[in-house]
């Protein structure tokens, strides 16, 4: 049974999740996002392009969670950004700048090993409700 002050979200226009966790949990006046990957949620794969482009489809599967929650990806007061090669950083920022034009939230990117399903990026986020 799920407690009033904790409650899962599934987002139906995000991918399905690829393992035991919620697309994101309310709780305490915040969303908490789980990670998105650039899949397409049509497909289920990951989509073509640039890391540029996995970027953007990482944020467009965020913006789905949110929008199920009630929420806005523009209220995020922090995210964190895993890469699998950090030379993308420069690439990476440009593509999340478009997202967050202006008062961007706190954030970290950090350089990984590997991501599931053999994607090069992904982005997870808090969002003030």
């Amino acid at each position: 049974m799920t407690s009033p002050e904790r409650q899962p979200i599934t987002a139906g226009d995000a991918p399905a999740a690829v393992g035991p966790y919620s697309h994101a949990v309310k709780s305490g006046g915040f969303l908490f996002l789980s990670g998105q990957t650039p899949l397409d949620p049509a497909t289920g794969k990951l989509v073509e392009g640039d890391i540029g482009e996995h970027t953007r489809q990482c944020l467009r599967n965020l913006t789905a969670v949110c929008e199920a929650a009630g929420a806005s990806l523009s209220n995020a007061v922090r995210c964190g950004i895993y890469v699998t090669d950090i030379s993308t950083f420069g690439d990476v920022n440009a593509a999340y700048a478009e997202y967050f034009p202006e008062n961007p939230p706190a954030r970290s990117t950090i350089g990984v090993a590997s991501l599931p399903v053999g994607a090069q990026v992904e982005i997870d986020a808090i969002v003030a409700l």
